[in-house]
């Protein structure tokens, strides 16, 4: 699968998630099977760009092309600056937020309010496009099935997208009405995939390798993107590639390995973001590792009070040498509706508290 001139290495993508898709997560997540992975949202104000939130979410040090920037913001003109600028800073792929239902964002008529607005929608869209193509840099663009169940026009954004110059669409299978509760649907993403020539890419509620292949199935799209499946489970990328290329479930990691994955990604962390923020950006990434195991929830309690990166670490790795005195693999996820549900609330509140701090 390509994006302009970028060959993918398979069609397993990880979605930007604010507050969680950083570069550490990003590399993290290609290192265990995703073909590619998209910045958390960048804003398209300028007065922000050199604040330290911004600079952290545009760090690309060290990351392996193709590296993609998603911006948000409802000005043409100012989206088109917040392209070149990224760009000057090392991105080779913009995508365009219009998927985003936190409150925050919508209130600003950013993310997906835009798709109530299909002529602001577009003249961003041809900004964009506008700015990136001097660059030889692709514009892709993440959006919902539309604002509400009564007005869904993801088919229409999309043609006009792809008239535009757009080059890779990405629908999550809901409305901004929904956030991120009740389930997807995948029809409006068939329709879309009918409906244009360019690249579809599918997202919502992915967190198995069968419902990966089931949705690739019923929606002929030619990727799927994986957000809140890979939040602590970030080897759900391999997992699905195994069981696509096999037929069979790969076996559950070693202990062993996750409690070095983590650790690694620790340490990748706190570089970026210090000791006084890494130690506490840190414990959400900590507590989806151990949610759903033995003493998990005990455990993310006594975590989420430490201070300290060094008895953070130590915590975690005391945390798992304890866990593999009693099995060497990590217990199978089971995925549940209303579990999906409530992490659907969780994850909407995390978006909420991410944007208002921005």
């Amino acid at each position: 699968m390509n994006i302009g001139p970028f060959t993918l290495a398979n069609n397993l993508f990880a979605a930007p998630m604010a507050g969680v898709t950083d570069r550490p997560f990003r590399q993290l997540c290609r290192m265990l099977g995703a073909g590619y992975a998209v910045s958390e949202m960048v804003t398209s104000r300028k007065d922000l760009w050199n604040t330290l939130k911004t600079s952290r979410r545009a760090n690309h040090d060290g990351e392996a092309a193709p590296i993609a920037v998603q911006i948000a913001g409802t000005d043409a003109a100012m989206m088109a600056e917040a392209a070149a600028h990224n760009i000057d800073r090392g991105a080779q792929i913009i995508d365009i937020n219009m998927g985003c239902p936190a409150k925050k964002v919508c209130n600003k008529w950013a993310g997906s309010a835009l798709m109530q607005d299909e002529p602001l929608a577009l003249q961003i869209i041809e900004a964009v496009v506008s700015a990136c193509a001097p660059h030889n840099v692709p514009v892709t663009l993440k959006m919902r099935t539309g604002w509400s169940q009564s007005h869904k026009n993801a088919v229409t954004i999309a043609r006009a997208a792809e008239n535009a110059g757009v080059q890779m669409l990405t629908v999550h299978g809901r409305t901004r009405e929904q956030g991120y509760k009740g389930h997807a649907e995948y029809d409006t993403i068939a329709t879309v995939k009918a409906a244009v020539r360019i690249p579809v890419v599918a997202n919502g509620d992915i967190n198995t390798p069968e419902k990966a292949r089931e949705v690739l199935a019923c929606t002929g799209a030619d990727a799927v993107m994986i957000g809140r499946a890979a939040q602590g489970r970030p080897w759900i990328f391999r997992e699905i590639a195994h069981f696509m290329a096999t037929g069979t479930r790969l076996a559950p990691p070693l202990v062993a390995e996750v409690k070095r994955l983590l650790l690694d990604h620790l340490q990748d962390h706190y570089a970026l973001y210090g000791e006084f923020s890494g130690v506490r950006t840190a414990r959400k990434h900590i507590g989806w590792y151990v949610k759903s195991l033995p003493q998990g929830e005990a455990f993310r309690d006594r975590m989420n009070q430490m201070e300290d990166c060094g008895h953070q670490m130590q915590a975690v790795a005391d945390f798992f040498d304890a866990l593999a005195v009693h099995t060497d693999r990590m217990p199978l996820a089971r995925p549940d509706t209303l579990l999906a549900e409530a992490e659907g609330r969780e994850r909407t509140e995390e978006m909420e508290k991410e944007e208002k701090e921005a």
